[in-house]
């Protein structure tokens, strides 16, 4: 007769191994118990022990808090594109000291910067890593300016990886690539910038921009969202120092604006700018057109004859907001 138990029929999991059995051979029951902490399969019904000594393939170390498995977890980091060989590689420390922060041996410092050396030539020994290399740090350069989050910054390197699969930066600069896939990757995630702070802060042409950004459309068929004004408010609120209230009602203009079909055929960046000069002068904020127009890369005559178009369109007093 098997072991018995205090409570036989306390919490457990269903047998995982369909070798074992799953019916009790002395009352037939089918409530099998799986005992994590003795390594026991127990019979709910008569407390007979089914078997023992299971193997715990789980972690040999406890935690009670997500935090404190996350400093015990032992696999790594996971897998990032914006580094050109997805964070894979052993990094060497460049500071001459072992594990205990002592300074090494003359002979024991020249084998490790030989092993240093032929590390980092392993790292790039071929054409695609050195072109990976180069990319992955102009991207990490132009984004960290720009202000693009992580998730943006990855999916234009995952972008850029598969227009180097595709052949198509052969032939062509890879600033201008790697800016073209950080614009698309805004514009998917829609967190759009301005093709010409792009432009600018890559150091290269807006029309080599361009022609690089729809090589990427056509060749790597990506589906870019349609632009929408709102997605700009944000951004051009925060950099005029406007408060929620008037970016609440920018929002609501620019709703009434597509409503209308105001919004069709227009560009969103000068849309976006005239809604926030109409916004900021209802909400007595005001900002002059051309603060507006710089920040949002406009001109102030788009900035003016959006602003008559919305007012129109909208049957806002202009009366008033000339007093105002």
């Amino acid at each position: 007769m098997g072991q018995m138990h205090g409570s036989p029929a306390g919490k457990g999991t269903p047998p995982q191994n369909s070798q074992e059995p799953s019916t009790c051979p002395e009352c037939g029951s089918t409530s099998v118990v799986e005992d994590a902490t003795r390594g026991e399969r127990v019979c709910g019904g008569c407390g007979l022990v089914l078997s023992d000594h299971r193997i715990d393939t789980g972690a040999e170390w406890r935690a009670f808090s997500s935090e404190e498995s996350d400093a015990r977890s032992r696999v790594g980091a996971p897998l990032r594109y914006t580094v050109h060989d997805k964070g894979l590689t052993t990094v060497i420390d460049w500071r001459d000291r072992d594990t205990a922060g002592r300074k090494l041996t003359p002979t024991r410092r020249s084998e490790i910067y030989r092993l240093r050396r032929w590390q980092i030539r392993s790292r790039v020994h071929s054409s695609m890593d050195r072109n990976l290399a180069q990319a992955m740090s102009e991207l990490e350069r132009l984004s960290s300016q720009l202000g693009i989050p992580k998730q943006i910054r990855e999916l234009a390197a995952l972008l850029y990886r598969k227009s180097i699969l595709q052949k198509l930066v052969r032939g062509r600069s890879i600033e201008a690539m790697v800016a073209a896939t950080l614009y698309a990757a805004c514009r998917i995630r829609s967190k759009p910038r301005p093709l010409d702070e792009v432009a600018d802060t890559s150091r290269v042409d807006k029309k080599k921009l361009g022609q690089c950004y729809r090589l990427l459309l056509r060749s790597l068929e990506i589906k870019i969202p349609l632009s929408n004004p709102v997605d700009y408010i944000s951004r051009f609120a925060s950099e005029l120092s406007l408060s929620s209230p008037v970016q609440l009602r920018t929002v609501e203009i620019l709703n009434q604006s597509r409503d209308m079909g105001l919004t069709i055929g227009r560009d969103p960046l000068g849309l976006a700018a005239a809604a926030i000069y109409v916004a900021s002068i209802m909400m007595d904020e005001r900002r002059t057109q051309r603060e507006i127009a710089e920040v949002a890369r406009v001109t102030e005559v788009t900035v003016r004859n959006r602003y008559k178009e919305i007012v129109r369109v909208l049957g806002i007093d202009s009366m008033t907001l000339s007093a105002q």
